[in-house]
């Protein structure tokens, strides 16, 4: 209270001079300093999409399944039928894991929890999407391991599998790595909790972990340029505890069976004022709050610093006045920290006390978005390198003489090698729910018990097709993830997003980001699935010897689908000896932003792969009713790496090989290990070739005979390309190798 408060000190704290004046007209009066403190991380981006909402509201939201849209709780929520919903969500922790890796990762994981469980969903699933720079340096060394064991020690000891991710390497990601984690749980419909806060009178509880100064101004971090001297904020990260998170998420659900909870919600970014001023603003009300009565784990805490502090495994909760014992009782039997703090009162307003002493007083809808936070257009440009992609010409790339080595050049790179280093860190068979273990699909089956459906889950994004064209690559990102749902037998239901991208203060990065919105508005239409929530994480990008280089635009999608019946679940491994392989879609003469124009060529600016989003739309159709009619063996899509690593890694289930005969129309280089979209590869069973043909020809779309199942050479017009097994040895431990122990 006694700082003094200036138009210098809200720079300091990431505001601007238009914004100071603006909380001043909101207050009619000069904030304090804690005033000040609470709009610094509301208005910050993080917590109020202040240059993002207006491209955000172009997304489709809303779907017959949808039944929580986004923004209207704390993750999206989609029918499942049965009587069942799945409660979805994914969201980055770019910066804290920049500096501090170990814990910047395990508290993503813990935060992503509980926006699933404090909506009274059971967490079931976890996936990931991680980004890093050049594999062979030390900083993305350490980076990587620190960053997979904190997601692999928090997840394995909260008791919810690892079942999905990916991992991408690029240079421009050497300071600031992405680490995007996603959460799915299941609740029965019905038996769910708003983050609402209502009833006048109503206590206001705080439960779970005692409060200290981690993770201050954490929001505000997130909305900052990472320098090589970020570790210097190293207090800005949270601390995170898996097993009292456990307790919590046990705590959470029984009270919720009790009915006397009205309104919950977690504290993530921004901590106690973020949950008090969302919940309040939700149901136009206001909260008196009193801050000493918050538990606290260390002395010599201020009023600003409990309001702001990101301490981990914490939630606000609403209870009904007069029903505070039965909730109590649940908080007591699972050894959690518990007091009220405060109550519900009718006006928009809330007032933080501490010691008797009001020590702040605003308006809880001023602080949200829809409310009087600030809405910006930003101005974009198209980026000047986008004149060197257009430059592309394949023709001025030569054939290798000898493809076989090149084949084996990519199998071992470490954006298509095997993860199984990491992915072994991670416990996949926790709650037996996980069928991806021994039957590996294009995308995560998880079993809904009780039930023969099953959820197939999915995170993808190419960030180098978005790089060459933000809106191309982000519709790209979407057809992806519906074709690893489509391949896996099951159907797409809806999106969460998490979209990385640099300074939105830099116009060629906002057209970046307006592109790729853009994109992904005009994909999840054509597929019907909605967006249903999620994340923008802005400012990732590295300020290195002067020169700001920003990550390349990566709007992660996470999908949702729906196997109806398991009994359809389609597996990517040949199958047999002598089973006949095809090809849904057709090859081109196509190279473009594919690993092996980067890797091998060292050619990093070319367009996009070809990609035609109704072609794409009639593919997965196509596919789909090729699974359901069970026409076919295996499944698996076209990506990185092109139609060799694809047929590799439909060998390495059951140790088969594959002898192909290539297109004579088709530049081999660009047959083998082109990443032209709209394509996947299916095995067939000899007996139901005749009737898989009449299928095709029926549907009238492209498709060709490749060859047939071996048992174990790699041959690619009569000559041999190696053997699987061999092949197996060195795509499993290449990642291994250049990370290494």
């Amino acid at each position: 209270m006694s700082k003094k408060v200036s138009a210098e000190t809200a720079n300091e704290l990431g505001l601007s001079v238009e914004e100071f004046e603006k909380i001043q007209e909101i207050l009619g009066r000069i904030p304090n300093f804690t005033e000040l403190s609470i709009y610094s991380v509301m208005w910050s981006e993080h917590a109020s999409y202040k240059n993002s909402i207006r491209w955000l509201k172009v997304l489709p939201k809303s779907g017959s399944a949808v039944l929580a849209e986004a923004g209207e709780e704390n993750a999206g929520m989609v029918d499942i039928g049965d009587g069942l919903a799945c409660v979805f969500k994914i969201e980055s922790h770019n910066h804290p894991c920049a500096v501090e890796p170990y814990q910047g990762a395990a508290t993503g994981v813990g935060g992503i929890n509980r926006d699933i469980f404090t909506m009274g969903a059971r967490p079931i699933a976890q996936l990931n999407s991680l980004r890093f720079g050049n594999p062979q340096n030390e900083r993305t060394k350490w980076l990587l391991k620190r960053v997979v064991k904190g997601i692999g020690d928090y997840g394995n000891a909260f008791g919810v599998p690892v079942v999905g991710g990916e991992v991408f390497f690029e240079e421009c990601y050497n300071v600031n790595p992405l680490v995007n984690a996603m959460s799915v749980g299941i609740v029965r419909k019905g038996e769910t909790v708003s983050a609402t806060a209502k009833g006048i009178g109503n206590p206001v509880y705080i439960v779970g972990s005692m409060t200290g100064k981690d993770g201050i101004h954490g929001a505000t971090f997130a909305s900052a340029d990472i320098t090589e001297n970020s570790a210097d904020d190293i207090p800005s990260i949270q601390v995170g505890d898996p097993f009292m998170e456990k307790l919590l998420l046990e705590a959470t659900l029984e009270v919720i069976q009790t009915g006397v909870i009205v309104g919950m919600q977690d504290m993530g970014a921004a901590g106690i004022i973020c949950s008090t001023s969302e919940m309040s603003a939700r149901g136009n009300c206001g909260m008196k709050i009193f801050l000493d009565k918050v538990p606290l784990r260390q002395s010599q805490i201020e009023a600003w610093e409990i309001l702001l502090s990101e301490s981990q495994e914490r939630m606000l909760m609403v209870v009904e006045k007069g029903k505070e014992e039965i909730a109590e009782q649940v908080f007591e039997k699972w050894d959690l920290a518990y007091a009220i703090i405060g109550e519900v009162i009718e006006q928009d307003i809330l007032q933080f006390f501490m010691n008797k002493e009001l020590v702040a007083e605003v308006p809880a809808s001023s602080l949200v978005l829809g409310g009087g936070a600030p809405v910006y257009e930003r101005e974009f440009v198209k980026p000047s390198y986008l004149k060197e992609i257009v430059k592309f010409n394949i023709d001025d790339v030569p054939v290798p003489e000898n493809l076989r080595e090149v084949a084996w050049f990519l199998l071992q790179r470490p954006n298509i090698a095997s993860k199984r280093w990491i992915i072994e860190q991670y416990d996949s068979m926790i709650g037996t729910a996980n069928l991806s273990t021994n039957s590996w699909s294009d995308a995560a089956i998880v079993n809904l018990k009780g039930t023969n459906k099953a959820l197939a889950l999915t995170v993808d994004c190419n960030s180098r097709y978005v790089f060459a064209d933000s809106e191309e690559g982000t519709a790209i990102a979407v057809a992806e993830a519906a074709r690893n749902i489509v391949c896996s037998g099951a159907e797409p239901l809806a999106i969460t997003n998490c979209l990385n991208f640099g300074n939105p203060y830099n116009p060629e990065v906002y057209w970046q980001f307006v592109g790729a919105i853009k994109g992904m508005a005009k994909a999840c239409r054509k597929f019907d699935t909605p967006v249903t929530g999620g994340n923008v994480s802005f400012y990732n990008q590295s300020t290195i010897d002067g020169k700001t280089v920003p990550v390349f635009p990566t709007p992660t999608i996470g999908m949702l689908g729906l196997l109806r019946d398991k009994k359809h679940q389609m597996s990517i491994s040949f199958k047999n000896k002598g089973d006949m392989i095809f090809l849904i879609g057709e090859s081109r003469n196509d190279i473009s932003s594919s690993e092996y124009l980067v890797s091998y060529h060292g050619i990093k600016y070319s367009p996009t792969p070809f990609f035609d989003l109704d072609y794409e739309f009639r593919m997965q159709e196509v596919v789909r009713e090729l699974i359901t009619k069970n026409l076919i063996s295996s499944a698996h899509d076209i990506s990185e790496g092109g139609l060799f690593i694809t047929l590799l890694e439909c060998s390495l289930g059951n140790g088969l090989g594959f002898d192909i005969t290539s297109d004579a129309e088709i530049r081999l280089d660009a047959f083998l290990f082109g990443e032209s979209q709209g394509r996947v590869v299916i095995s067939v069973i000899p007996y139901k070739e005749t009737e898989f043909v009449d299928f095709m020809i029926q549907k009238n779309f492209p498709f060709s005979t490749l060859g047939h199942v071996t048992k174990g050479e790699m041959r690619i017009d009569d000559i041999s390309y190696g053997f699987v097994q061999d092949a197996e040895k060195e795509y499993l431990t290449a990642l291994e190798k250049v990370i290494g122990e």
